[in-house]
């Protein structure tokens, strides 16, 4: 559930070709010519090329050698209508600021896919009459950008609407079948049991209209997650709910299913470090994974000492890390080999100090801080003798190690 996403600011080509990935042509005014393999458009991280301090996409190409950005988001208007913008406020119809990242890109011989939805904001399918007329207006930003690849992020509270999600389904349906060799993924929530209620649902409504993506994500982060082992279980159990939706087997639902973590702390509190990305690339590598991405590379760089853990931030990760540690694992999973860089920074342990221990007869109300268990805890309401816990719908919000 990409909470900070929306609301913070709303071996190359030839290694790829054994993966047997689809090429697709395309001419546009962006200058696109031909598609990188499929593998590097699951791969590619998420950027937000417009908010949230964007950094420069031709430094983190040279730096790590990944050449597929995944470009975030696309919405409705904020004043309403069925046409494509930039995080509600931006037309993508007299857009030039994104494309001159797009073709900074490509000039390097990389390629975009665009992300649309997200958390918070009003999607196009809220809006649009039909699938149809959600369609063309996705249409649009595929004709501007020229684009290979596109992803539909259907989460809170889009994903609780039924009717805008049979027209983000529809819509989707369509763009695959009019633009042949386009790369679809749909993201979702994640869950310790796969995914909840309403992702289930989507699942049904794709079942319905007879809709295959390239892949389903989903985003084990920000509901009581910690750590790689609860994102691979959950990954599991999420293979099985694809199985017994579609009637695949245990193979090809892994090969229809992907991963969208969050690198560093969530906006939850949880922390996925290096060492969980690499457990998490393993699990996916090893069962034949569709893809493999994560939220964000703006997030990708080290916080200030004094931020380093303390806050969830849009423009870092508040772990130890060089920059653009975490995009290396994107290129691994492309199946490419990243440049070797200076080792990891120790991490240090996060925030300033521990704060009061937390007492069982004290009285707490909401933004009290307290200490347990070496870990910082912030009360959401009024508590007594409630012990801090990690929960999503507990008193005590973890505030990382002290």
């Amino acid at each position: 559930m990409r909470r900070l996403r929306a609301c913070l600011g709303a071996a190359a080509a030839v290694g790829l070709a054994a993966a047997g990935t689809t090429a697709l042509v395309a001419g546009s005014a962006s200058g696109a010519t031909s598609a990188l393999g499929n593998r590097w458009y699951a791969a590619a991280p998420y950027l937000m090329p417009l908010d949230n301090d964007p950094p420069d996409p031709a430094a983190i190409m040279d730096a790590t050698g990944l050449k597929a950005f995944q470009l975030a988001f696309v919405l409705a208007p904020n004043g309403g209508g069925c046409s494509p913008t930039w995080g509600g406020t931006a037309a993508v119809s007299s857009d030039t600021a994104v494309q001159s990242v797009v073709n900074t890109i490509r000039a390097k011989g990389g390629d975009v896919s665009v992300s649309i939805g997200g958390y918070g904001g009003t999607k196009l399918g809220q809006v649009c009459s039909d699938a149809a007329a959600t369609a063309a207006a996705y249409q649009q930003v595929i004709t501007k950008y020229g684009l290979h690849a596109i992803d539909f992020d259907l989460e809170e509270p889009e994903y609780e609407n039924t009717a805008a999600i049979k027209n983000e389904i529809g819509a989707a349906k369509i763009l695959q079948q009019n633009n042949p060799g386009l790369y679809v993924s749909v993201t979702t929530a994640g869950t310790a049991d796969g995914t909840g209620w309403f992702g289930k649902q989507m699942l049904l409504e794709a079942k319905s209209q007879g809709f295959t993506p390239n892949n389903f994500s989903i985003m084990p982060f920000d509901g009581g997650f910690s750590g790689a082992a609860s994102q691979t279980s959950a990954l599991t159990n999420f293979n099985q709910i694809l199985q017994s939706t579609f009637g695949w087997d245990q193979a090809t639902a892994y090969a229809h299913e992907g991963f969208s973590g969050m690198n560093g702390r969530s906006d939850t509190g949880e922390y996925f470090t290096q060492a969980d990305f690499q457990t998490v690339l393993d699990y996916a590598t090893s069962h034949n994974m569709d893809r493999f991405t994560f939220w964000s590379l703006n997030r990708d760089r080290q916080c200030t000492p004094a931020d380093n853990g303390g806050r969830t931030s849009g423009t870092c990760s508040s772990v130890a890390q060089n920059s653009w540690d975490f995009a290396k694992y994107s290129v691994k999973f492309a199946g490419a080999t990243p440049p070797s860089s200076t080792p990891t920074p120790t991490p240090t342990p996060p925030g300033t100090g521990c704060k009061p221990a937390w007492s069982s007869t004290a009285v707490y109300t909401a933004g009290n801080e307290v200490s347990y268990n070496s870990h910082n805890w912030k009360a959401k309401w009024w508590t007594q003798n409630e012990t801090p816990v990690a929960s999503e719908w507990g008193v005590w919000q973890d505030e990382g190690a002290c």
